[in-house]
C-alpha cells in the first residue's frame, strides 16, 4: 500500500512532540494538549463537519446547534489530552498510574478471576482508553487486547511499543480464534473495543441513538461460547486524572434462537455504551462514520 506523503511527517512531529513534552510538568504537557486540540477543531473543517454532523444525526432536536458546537469542540480538546497524555505515559507507567487514576468498580473483575473462565471487557473509544488498559496490566490484572494493525508499520510500532511498556499483550483481528480464547482458557481478561461500524467483521444492527447501527458481535459470540463474563468499562475524566469504572457484568439472555441471542445480547453492551456516550459526549470518537453500514455486509471474519 502507497504511504500518503503526510504520515511520516506526522509520525516525526509526534516523535518530536514527545521529547518536547517529556521536560516540562505533567500538568503543563496536559494542558497545552487540550489547547492544541481546540485549535483543531478549527483548522480541521472536514473533521469538524463530519463531527458536527454525527452529532447532528444522533442527538437531532435534543440539543441546540450551539450546544453541539461546544461538545465538538469538547471532543477535539479530548483528543488533544489523550495525545498529551500518551507523550507523557512513561511519567506514569513509573508510578503504576498513582496519582494519575482513580478506579471504582475493579471489585467485578476480582469476583470473575476468582470464578476461573476469564473476562470480556467490553469497552469504547472513549476518553483514555488507553490509561485504563495499562492501569490494569502494571496493578496485577492479566490484559490482552484485540487489536487491528494500524496501516502505517511506524504509526503501529508507536502502538505496539507503548502497550508493551504497560505489560499489555496484544491478539490481532487476523490471529486465530483460538488464540483469543485460550486468553479465557487461562483465565485472562480479553479487551474489545467494540463501537465502531467495522464491515470486515461480523457483526449485527442494533438500535444506537435511535437508529440501526451495524455492530460486531465477538464479544457476545466469545461470551456465550466460553461462559466468561462481560464486564463493560470505561476511562472517565476527572481533572487531569483518569476515572477507570468498571460496571457489574452484563446479564446475558439465553435463548435457542442463536442469532437473536447475539442480537439482544449484543444490544444490551450498545445500550449501556449509549447511556455513557449520552452522559459524557466529549469522551468519544464523533467523527467516525458510526452509521455508515446500511446492509449486512459478507463479513469475513468473525470478530
Amino acid at each position: 500500500m502507497k504511504t500518503k506523503f503526510y504520515r511520516p511527517v506526522l509520525y516525526y512531529l509526534l516523535a518530536g512532540a514527545r521529547w518536547v513534552f517529556n521536560l516540562f510538568p505533567y500538568r503543563w504537557g496536559f494542558s497545552f494538549g487540550g489547547t492544541v486540540g481546540k485549535i483543531a477543531f478549527n483548522v480541521l473543517p472536514k473533521e469538524r463537519r463530519k463531527t458536527l454532523s454525527h452529532l447532528k444525526f444522533a442527538f437531532g432536536e435534543e440539543k441546540s446547534d450551539a450546544e453541539l458546537l461546544k461538545i465538538g469542540q469538547a471532543v477535539f480538546e479530548n483528543y488533544g489530552k489523550t495525545a498529551a497524555e500518551l507523550t507523557l505515559i512513561d511519567k506514569m507507567i513509573k508510578t503504576n498510574f498513582k496519582g494519575f487514576v482513580v478506579t471504582s468498580g475493579y471489585e467485578h473483575l476480582d469476583r470473575g478471576l476468582r470464578e476461573g473462565k476469564g473476562i470480556i471487557i467490553a469497552t469504547a473509544h472513549f476518553g483514555n482508553w488507553e490509561i485504563m488498559g495499562g492501569y490494569s496490566t502494571l496493578n496485577g490484572y492479566p490484559l490482552t487486547v484485540i487489536a487491528r494493525k494500524i496501516y502505517y508499520e511506524k504509526y503501529n510500532q508507536l502502538l505496539v511499543d507503548l502497550r508493551t511498556k504497560m505489560k499489555v499483550k496484544i491478539v490481532y483481528r487476523d490471529d486465530s480464534v483460538k488464540a483469543m480464547l485460550s486468553v479465557l482458557r487461562n483465565n485472562g481478561i480479553l479487551g474489545f473495543l467494540v463501537d465502531q461500524d467495522i464491515d470486515m467483521v461480523g457483526g449485527v444492527f442494533v438500535n444506537f441513538f435511535g437508529k440501526p447501527a451495524y455492530t460486531p458481535t465477538a464479544p457476545v459470540r466469545f461470551a456465550l461460547a466460553s461462559g466468561a463474563p462481560i464486564v463493560p468499562a470505561f476511562a472517565l475524566r476527572e481533572g487531569i486524572k483518569t476515572h477507570v469504572l468498571v460496571l457489574p457484568p452484563i446479564e446475558l439472555t439465553r435463548i435457542p434462537d442463536k442469532e437473536e441471542e447475539v442480537r439482544i445480547n449484543t444490544q444490551k453492551w450498545v445500550s449501556i455504551q449509549e447511556e455513557y456516550i449520552r452522559k459524557y459526549p466529549e469522551l468519544w470518537v464523533w467523527n467516525h462514520k458510526r452509521w455508515k453500514t446500511v446492509s449486512v455486509p459478507p463479513a469475513t471474519q468473525v470478530i
